[in-house]
């Protein structure tokens, strides 16, 4: 049994192409083009661009005659059947299929108006010269086009969500390192404000005895005087008590009393005995195990905060044989020597570069490069990827994994896609390189002013080096970390 479905399609193909309902009296002409009967008389009766030619078919255009229809008895069988089965009504296609102008099916598309048609705006004279289309085969290249775009929009689209997921990830890196420092700045002070409340403890402790010790030294120091007051009142009020008497009795023993008096020594004490003053003067040395802890807890702060320093030696193995390394491998000098270096996969053959023997896959790191360009020259610092060619010519832009500066005299270049000159308030001949791999992040700044120079903003898959490069003849430069 036919299913609704194949039955639906069947009863499309049976549609007039002009009223493009079910067919009503279907005739056949000479080209083999079906129609209702009634739909064809009223084609033929509209007049055409020349009355001598004979009317041509709705569809091919192929020229009948119009007297000679031939009833499809068969076909009109067909569609009978078909609609009892389907119990679809008769009437016409709806409104938003037909012209609005000759209320017939719309079933051609102009290019030059970009105007769909029916088969009898087709035949005036403002479309007769253009290119006409069925809907289907016009809409074709138009599918196209707007496949094309879909593409793109997608390509697009995908590309800025890839940005958006990579920047999401970027920043809860960011809101997890700010998470971690928060929790290492309470743990840090916390541990502080236990040392200084120890500090203060202690300190507090010295100036309590130093106060007790002071008042002691106080009292005895008021005793002492308080008696040497006494005596010198005494031997006082006793040369008065003399001095007012008569002559006769001030003589009497007269040289045994000024005896007493110029023999009588004063014992002058003092309140702060040379030991207690130097105590006193010495205090401030109590707080120098306070001044030191302090600096170490500023440095490891700010270690603990700021990025790990990498101990970092360069590779002789990546070495570019003009390139003469020292032996602990912390310098490098620019020749126009050639070294005898065995060539290897590893080496640069025609940069002039050299790379650190460790990279790193994860982490914050600092380094600080020395720059010596005496002579002239020019040096080149950053990362590279590792897989970073090392045969043949090196661009040195973020395209090819390489996020560096040059370093000339009187300019610093950062070298993006395209070289951008900065514009530095000092010329910087230590540069601070700092990479963080998460975050993907290479900041560089002047190691000596602490001057922002530049950075570039990377989303690192690999393992990246740090990378040097020299290039002129006394160029040199040195590592630290």
């Amino acid at each position: 049994m036919a299913t609704a479905t194949s039955v639906t399609s069947l009863a499309d193909e049976v549609n007039c192409p002009i009223c493009q309902g079910a067919l009503r009296q279907p005739v056949t002409i000479d080209c083999g083009h079906n129609f209702c009967s009634g739909c064809l008389t009223r084609y033929c009766e509209t007049p055409g661009p020349d009355p001598e030619e004979p009317p041509s078919c709705p569809l091919c255009k192929e020229p009948f005659r119009p007297g000679c229809f031939r009833p499809n008895w068969q076909l009109a069988s067909v569609v009978d059947s078909i609609e009892r089965l389907t119990l679809v009504p008769t009437q016409g296609p709806g409104e938003e299929d037909v012209c609005e102008e000759h209320r017939e099916k719309i079933y051609f598309f102009c290019e030059n108006d970009e105007a769909q048609l029916c088969v009898i705006c087709r035949e005036a004279p403002e479309h007769r010269a253009h290119t006409v289309r069925f809907l289907e085969e016009a809409a074709g290249p138009y599918r196209e086009q707007i496949q094309k775009c879909l593409d793109n929009l997608r390509k697009e689209r995908e590309e800025i969500q890839g940005i958006q997921s990579r920047e999401n990830r970027r920043i809860q890196i960011l809101l997890t390192q700010v998470a971690t420092k928060r929790q290492k700045v309470i743990s840090e002070f916390a541990h502080l404000s236990q040392f200084l409340e120890e500090q203060q403890s202690v300190l507090l402790a010295q100036l309590e005895r130093l106060d007790e010790d002071i008042l002691k030294h106080s009292d005895e120091f008021n005793f002492l005087t308080t008696g040497e007051i006494c005596r010198f009142s005494i031997l006082i009020a006793e040369l008065e008590e003399k001095n007012e008497r008569s002559a006769r009795k001030l003589l009497t023993d007269i040289r045994s009393t000024l005896i007493r008096c110029e023999t009588r020594k004063c014992r002058k004490p003092e309140a702060v005995s040379p030991e207690l003053g130097q105590r006193i003067r010495d205090f401030p040395q109590q707080a120098l195990p306070l001044q030191r802890e302090m600096k170490m807890f500023l440095e490891n702060l700010s270690f603990e905060l700021d990025y790990e320093p990498a101990h970092i030696t360069l590779d002789p193995q990546t070495s570019h044989p003009k390139l003469l390394l020292s032996e602990d491998h912390q310098r490098a000098r620019f020749s126009y020597k050639w070294q005898s270096s065995p060539n290897s996969p590893q080496r640069f053959d025609r940069a002039t570069c050299v790379l650190a023997h460790k990279g790193f896959t994860r982490g914050r790191h600092t380094w600080v490069v020395s720059v010596d360009l005496a002579h002239g020259g020019s040096c080149t610092v950053g990362v590279v990827s590792e897989d970073t060619r090392r045969k043949g010519e090196l661009r040195l832009r973020p395209e090819e994994g390489v996020w560096a500066l040059r370093l000339a005299w009187g300019f610093v270049s950062a070298l993006g896609s395209f070289p951008t000159r900065l514009v530095l308030e000092q010329q910087p001949w230590q540069v601070r390189v700092s990479l963080d791999y998460e975050v993907g992040w290479v900041t560089f700044v002047n190691a000596t002013t602490h001057e922002p120079i530049y950075t570039f903003t990377a989303s690192f898959t690999r393992k990246v080096f740090p990378f040097f490069g020299l290039w002129g003849r006394g160029s040199s430069f040195s590592l630290s970390s």
